[in-house]
């Protein structure tokens, strides 16, 4: 009952509000949420778009045959209409801006994660704390946070997935454990395709060879867990790298800064 109660409390605060005539009477509404370690949201969508903050913790989303990762300090946006289901990782303080449809105009039309500087990142507490807001009332604060949002830098942090059964079963195999060291070669045994068709596969199903799409996986399990608090070196060696070194210099590419810089600055 309780699970249920906090169900349609949510529902509730993810909803523009109407006066009693059906017209809307605010633009942009906020949902503030603390979800324990290991939390999944089940797949579900949403008529406005959101703009969905981790203040901290690791969150997971996943939609349209790709998957985001989010640490700390970031945001992901996400379009009207879109399915997505989120994953949490350890705790999670979860803050989220839904947008009028209208107001989405100029914003990505698929999901993309976002670098958040300290400006928006005040925005979106602010936001936050008046719960909701109209253009009537509070025109200066929606437009100054959507510009905001329109020039966040994009953070290469997605994968996509292959969607062919033996495609699909290799990239299983690699996302359960990015460390995994075993050559396509002998991944392939496992498939029942050669290792030509599974190349194949992943260049037309996801854009990416295999030896860049298992890069770019373990690029995003080492940020996953350098965002749950893990040390380098052993962020590095879990998610399958051969040194500390390689790591870094990929984090550093993808995030601009390096995993112990990163790490200090979300955890003050």
């Amino acid at each position: 009952m309780l699970a249920t109660k906090r169900q349609l409390m949510s529902k509730k605060r993810q909803t523009t509000i109407l006066d009693v005539r059906g017209d809307s009477v605010a633009e942009l509404t906020t949902l503030t949420y603390d979800y324990p370690p290991n939390h999944l949201v089940p797949p579900h969508h949403h008529r406005e778009a959101q703009l969905v903050f981790a203040s901290k913790g690791v969150m997971t989303i996943h939609a349209s045959k790709r998957t985001w990762v989010v640490p700390p300090q970031k945001a992901v946006w996400i379009p009207p209409g879109e399915s997505h289901s989120i994953q949490m990782s350890k705790l999670v303080s979860m803050r989220t801006l839904y947008f009028a449809p209208k107001l989405a105009a100029k914003l990505p039309d698929s999901c993309t994660v976002l670098h958040v500087l300290p400006l928006l990142r005040e925005l979106v507490l602010h936001c936050c704390s008046l719960r909701k807001l109209s253009l009537r009332d509070h025109a200066p604060l929606i437009q100054t946070t959507l510009a905001q949002i329109e020039s966040a830098k994009k953070m290469p942090l997605s994968i996509p997935h292959p969607q062919d059964p033996r495609a699909r079963k290799i990239a299983e195999i690699v996302l359960q454990n990015p460390s995994d060291q075993r050559t396509l070669d002998q991944l392939c045994l496992h498939s029942g395709a050669s290792k030509r068709t599974i190349e194949r596969l992943f260049q037309s199903e996801t854009g990416l060879n295999f030896g860049k799409w298992r890069q770019q996986t373990r690029l995003l399990h080492g940020v996953k867990l350098v965002g749950e608090g893990e040390k380098v070196t052993q962020a590095a060696l879990d998610a399958g790298y051969n040194s500390p070194s390689a790591f870094i210099s990929m984090f550093r590419k993808a995030l601009g800064t390096t995993p112990s810089r990163y790490s200090s600055e979300v955890s003050t």
